[in-house]
């Protein structure tokens, strides 16, 4: 007898196709990691430009170098300010906050009016008692995670109110535990937790591009001339029998673009801290110029300029680290 089900044949990719909840991401999953320290970082994109770098090419035993020109995308990443300390428990629901530690930073004036922007109201009760009452509690802690915020005052992209959020520390409970204590109301750079060659995770939202049809949204084919009614819509809404669409059966219109995406083993070519040394002379359209630290990534990154960008320890290991060897940067086209 013939079988009376069978899979659904093409695949929905990402489903449910819908808005992020906010215009920056969170990261859900972190690698793991010998050293005690950040496991991500942030910044914002400003643009593209090229590279000419010195690649191996091989043609059977024969290697040489030869200048290749390479896509990259700038991203500005002033340093972030570690404001607070979250200590995790394991649970049967997850993992739990046991206590914090908001540092004494967030009370002084000059960052008291950014960072409340963004949190209304948050004091600082950073003493030696709450150290000592969380290294009581040493044997309960299973992840360490710093709360952090951004300085885009620093940076070319003329804003003023923070992003806030949460970045896991690696490394054995014991030793983060002392390397948060040290990171504890200071700044963290980007060359703190990256070098040039290492691969990276890029996770950010995407351009939104408002309600769309089918045959953009999904590539469905355009009807035929002949078809009296509409040529930009789907066939066929399903089986007869049925009576009703089921859901994820046709493509239909809605949501396109302003999704969470994460683009796995992005190269870091270059981490400088002069920002002119990679601003076009009349500054990147749509942002301005790069004023402080900058990330220059291998190839293009989703979203729209003046985005925060989250960059993260690739999972997906690649193989050996090469160390990039970039001859000159060229400003061809970075609109």
């Amino acid at each position: 007898m013939v079988k009376d089900s069978k899979p659904r044949a093409g695949s929905l990719a990402f489903w449910p196709r819908k808005r992020a909840r906010r215009i920056y991401p969170r990261i859900k999953t972190y690698p793991n990691s010998e050293k005690p320290q950040l496991l991500a970082f942030a910044g914002y994109k400003a643009g593209m430009i090229h590279v000419i770098e010195k690649q191996q090419a091989r043609i059977g035993k024969k290697v040489w170098e030869e200048d290749t020109f390479v896509p990259a995308t700038v991203i500005e990443v002033p340093p972030l300010l570690v404001i607070g300390v979250k200590f995790y428990k394991k649970t049967t629901d997850g993992c739990k906050v046991i206590s914090e530690i908001v540092s004494k930073v967030v009370d002084d004036e000059k960052i008291k009016k950014y960072i409340r922007r963004k949190i209304s109201a948050i004091k600082s009760n950073e003493s030696d008692e709450k150290w000592k009452e969380i290294e009581g509690m040493k044997d309960k802690i299973a992840k360490i995670r710093v709360l952090v915020s951004t300085q885009p005052w620093l940076a070319g992209i003329g804003k003023k109110t923070p992003e806030v959020f949460e970045i896991e520390i690696g490394g054995k409970p014991e030793e983060a535990f002392e390397y948060a204590k040290q990171i504890l109301g200071k700044e963290i750079k980007a060359s703190e937790v990256f070098k040039e060659g290492y691969f990276v995770d890029i996770i950010a939202v995407t351009k939104g591009k408002g309600t769309q049809g089918p045959v953009k949204r999904f590539g469905v084919k355009e009807q035929i001339r002949k078809n009296a009614k509409h040529r930009r819509h789907v066939g066929s809404l399903g089986a007869e029998g049925v009576r009703r669409v089921l859901p994820g059966v046709v493509p239909s219109r809605g949501q396109m673009g302003y999704q969470a995406r994460t683009e796995c083993n992005k190269r870091i070519l270059k981490i400088g801290e002069n920002g002119k040394e990679v601003t076009p002379p009349s500054g990147f359209s749509h942002y301005g110029v790069v004023k402080s630290d900058y990330i220059i990534i291998d190839g293009s990154v989703p979203g729209p300029k003046k985005r925060l960008i989250m960059l993260r320890s690739t999972i997906r290991k690649q193989g050996v680290m090469i160390p990039p060897k970039i001859q000159k940067i060229v400003f061809t086209n970075h609109n």
